[in-house]
């Protein structure tokens, strides 16, 4: 009888939630728009499709000096802890990231690379910002918890591999 009841409230808060809610509506042409940014995210070529960069090409880049922008995205709680160092690097907490004065300070001339602690809101917000237009972002695929994985003292002291011309 307990357990009815427990399902019977849960049964109601979401009916409740579900007329209340969030003040979403569908919208045929935003969903159109998401169908076309994610047409081309099938097999094999998915997670490039998505932009998604591993910790370790996005350390060869660094290292080979290559123009690129980290964007870190987490509270300034955490980023009051620890932050990427890198010149030119950005700290736009993901709530604050799509006022205009935010958007505007992003690179468009050189490839920006979102990071989190694990990639889930960088990959939130980089697919939003590629959806308004920001062709150059990237994700940094694990986040933080990837990047501190692969890079330990032996990879970040080794030079950058030499890359194959095409």
């Amino acid at each position: 009888m307990l357990h009815t009841r427990h399902v019977l409230a849960a049964t109601a808060a979401v009916c409740l939630i579900g007329i209340s809610g969030t003040g979403w509506s569908y919208d045929e042409g935003l969903a159109a728009s998401y169908a076309k940014l994610f047409a081309p995210v099938v097999g094999a070529k998915a997670g490039k499709e998505l932009h998604l960069m591993k910790a370790e090409v996005f350390i060869e880049k660094i290292k080979a000096g290559e123009p690129i922008s980290p964007l870190d995205v987490r509270t300034p709680g955490e980023t009051s802890i620890f932050t990427t160092a890198f010149p030119g690097a950005l700290i736009i907490p993901i709530n604050e990231l799509f006022a205009a004065r935010n958007l505007a300070r992003i690179p468009q001339d050189r490839p920006v690379v979102v990071l989190c602690k694990s990639g889930t809101r960088a990959t939130a917000a980089g697919t939003a910002l590629r959806h308004v237009g920001f062709d150059n972002v990237y994700i940094l695929k694990g986040g933080y918890k990837a990047l501190s994985a692969y890079l330990g003292p032996k990879t970040a002291n080794t030079p950058p591999k030499v890359r194959k011309s095409q």
